[in-house]
């Protein structure tokens, strides 16, 4: 699976402190990476499941 960040983001940094394999706050903003690592799945899903605005999207 593999995540994007929409325009809601409002950079409160939770997704990147429950998943900094995937997710990192740069400029305001958080960004995915391209590729989720191996066993870093859940916890993307976690943090997905945990932002505050519904900004984190899976596909």
């Amino acid at each position: 699976m593999k995540y994007r960040v929409n325009d809601d983001c409002i950079g409160c940094g939770n997704c990147e402190s429950v998943c900094p394999e995937v997710f990192t706050v740069t400029d305001g903003r958080s960004n995915a990476k391209e590729v989720v690592p191996e066993g870093a799945e859940a916890a993307a899903e976690q943090a997905k499941e945990e932002c505050p605005v519904s900004a984190i999207e899976s596909f």
